[in-house]
């Protein structure tokens, strides 16, 4: 199967070496690193979600209007807005930007976060809210018809929309949790199932887990989404240095921070993991663990920045040269992993030099991997 790539496009420049400064949204930047995306050869851009963040689905529609071809990925999180606002809004998108919009599912595992956005419910509820949300956007996206709702959180009557998604296929879901009721409703919704950069061993039982959570609802098993920080160099000692570099940038800002005596952003990617501070959600959880273990896991799985972070949103790195970080990823998509998110720590420079280096050169190893195997 064709290897897909996404990137990411926020509001503006920013990561964990990068303190975000100026105004929240720039559009040049918005446009500027769309463009660069799109020219670069990834398939789509994530647009993140976070209760203290730009809306999505503008910095979306911003990005989509600067570019052709480059499709959207629009972080999510239901509870929000009305499941058919919702399904109309990204209904709408995808036809004005003719079927460029699939959506990312994000249930939320910190209650401090969602409690900034009023959201005081538990996380057994919340992914509960959650599989009844996408029942609901998936019958506004499809009813040929007027439809009633009457369940645990909506209760609906009349529900039909004139403007559906722009492709017979309808709008991908894509969706991340590894908690087993994120396990659930992924195996009962998820067309393309995330998961963060953990070990071959983990992503291999998460890929299983998550086939048979879609096999007892009678779903073919979704695409697989692996999440990753790749750090490139000419040499591998190059690369591993320039890591080193990365993660003591970001032990300085947080020791600037602490001396500003500065609070921390609400679930800021960089901030120190303190008692009240460190995530608490299980895929943070995992990551927190697999730093426990060791910096430097499998071929080149480096888990510095997770360590330092308390694992903190995607935060794991493949650490090497091009090839060498192609040949891990290769053995990723040999696991079941058809798709890559793929961001850095300097987001332009970073995307263009995935563009250059690693981009051709994992597309042309899964190619000719997936044709040894057919002809075998």
């Amino acid at each position: 199967m064709p290897v897909e790539f996404i990137g990411y496009v926020a509001g503006r420049n920013q990561s964990e070496t990068i303190p975000g400064g100026g105004p929240a949204v720039d559009p040049d930047y918005i446009a500027t690193t769309a463009i660069l995306h799109e020219n670069a050869g990834f398939d789509r851009v994530l647009v993140a979600f976070h209760s203290n963040s730009p809306d999505s689905i503008v910095i979306a529609q911003h990005a989509a209007a600067a570019t052709r071809r480059l499709g959207l990925l629009i972080a999510h999180r239901p509870g929000f807005v009305a499941p058919t606002l919702a399904a109309r809004q990204l209904a709408t998108l995808d036809h004005i930007t003719r079927g460029r919009v699939a959506v990312h599912i994000i249930t939320g595992g910190s209650d401090v976060e969602l409690q900034a956005d009023g959201d005081n419910t538990t996380k057994a509820r919340r992914y509960a809210r959650t599989a009844e949300y996408l029942d609901i956007v998936r019958r506004e996206w499809t009813a040929a018809a007027p439809f009633d709702h009457h369940g645990t959180f909506y209760r609906i009557h009349g529900a039909q929309s004139q403007v559906q998604p722009y492709r017979p296929e309808g709008i991908p879901i894509y969706f991340g949790g590894v908690s087993d009721e994120a396990i659930a409703v992924a195996g009962r919704h998820a067309d393309a199932y995330a998961l963060w950069g953990e070990t071959y061993d983990q992503v291999a039982e998460l890929i299983a887990r998550v086939r048979a959570a879609a096999a007892a609802h009678g779903r073919p098993p979704p695409r697989f989404s692996l999440s990753l920080r790749p750090i490139l160099a000419d040499t591998e000692d190059a690369a591993w240095a320039e890591a080193a570099r990365i993660r003591g940038r970001i032990v300085a800002l947080q020791g600037d921070a602490a001396t500003a005596g500065a609070a921390a952003a609400l679930d800021t990617a960089g901030a120190r993991p303190a008692a009240d501070s460190l995530p608490t959600n299980e895929g943070s959880r995992r990551l927190q663990a697999l730093a426990a273990r060791g910096e430097r896991l499998d071929k080149r799985l480096w888990t510095g920045v997770a360590a330092a972070t308390g694992g903190r949103w995607n935060s794991t790195s493949l650490v090497g040269t091009p090839d060498q970080v192609a040949d891990a990823m290769l053995d990723y998509h040999r696991l079941g992993i058809t798709t890559f998110l793929i961001r850095g720590f300097d987001p332009i420079a970073d995307a263009h030099a995935y563009g250059r280096d690693l981009i051709p050169r994992v597309r042309a190893l899964v190619a000719a991997d997936d044709a040894a195997r057919s002809a075998a």
